[in-house]
């Protein structure tokens, strides 16, 4: 198999498991504060700070709390999309928006509409978590690394 199938391969493999990873019912509880729990022998990264609202920010109406765990779920991927190439790392920005939106109750088809809002989001609450993403996926900024959101 050629590098190029297996990249366009790949890509939409994890296109499919972000899409299908939001239908997915999650009835389990979670943390107020994004995080989650940390794999044994690892420790979740801290809560990024929750700032003031800024004024123009088009942040969809997404809470304080929903914005935090954003951040937790894309600083927890970082090193990740470091690693991996920019095609791959995309499709796990994927992963998390939608995995985030899906467990968050953030309306899917209106993020799919207004992608910028996962910018807002980030440069508002965590714009490091934001710009180490951009930087790692080589992407102008996140809505232009969301494929169907």
């Amino acid at each position: 198999m050629s590098l190029r199938r297996f990249t366009v391969v790949t890509a939409g493999a994890l296109a499919a498991l972000a899409l299908t990873a939001g239908c997915a019912a999650d009835t389990t509880p979670t943390a107020p504060t994004g995080g989650g729990t940390a794999l044994p022998g690892t420790t979740a990264p801290p809560a990024p700070p929750v700032p003031a609202p800024g004024v123009g920010a088009d942040t969809g109406g997404v809470t304080a709390d929903q914005a935090a765990r954003l951040c937790a779920d894309m600083q927890a991927q970082l090193q990740s999309w470091r690693t991996y190439t920019p095609t791959i790392g995309k499709g796990g920005l994927n992963t998390v928006v939608g995995t985030w939106a899906a467990q968050s109750g953030v309306n899917m088809l209106d993020l799919i509409a207004h992608k910028s809002r996962v910018d807002a989001i980030t440069e508002q609450y965590c714009p490091e978590v934001r710009q180490g993403a951009i930087k790692a996926l080589e992407i102008p900024d996140l809505a232009a690394g969301l494929i169907g959101f």
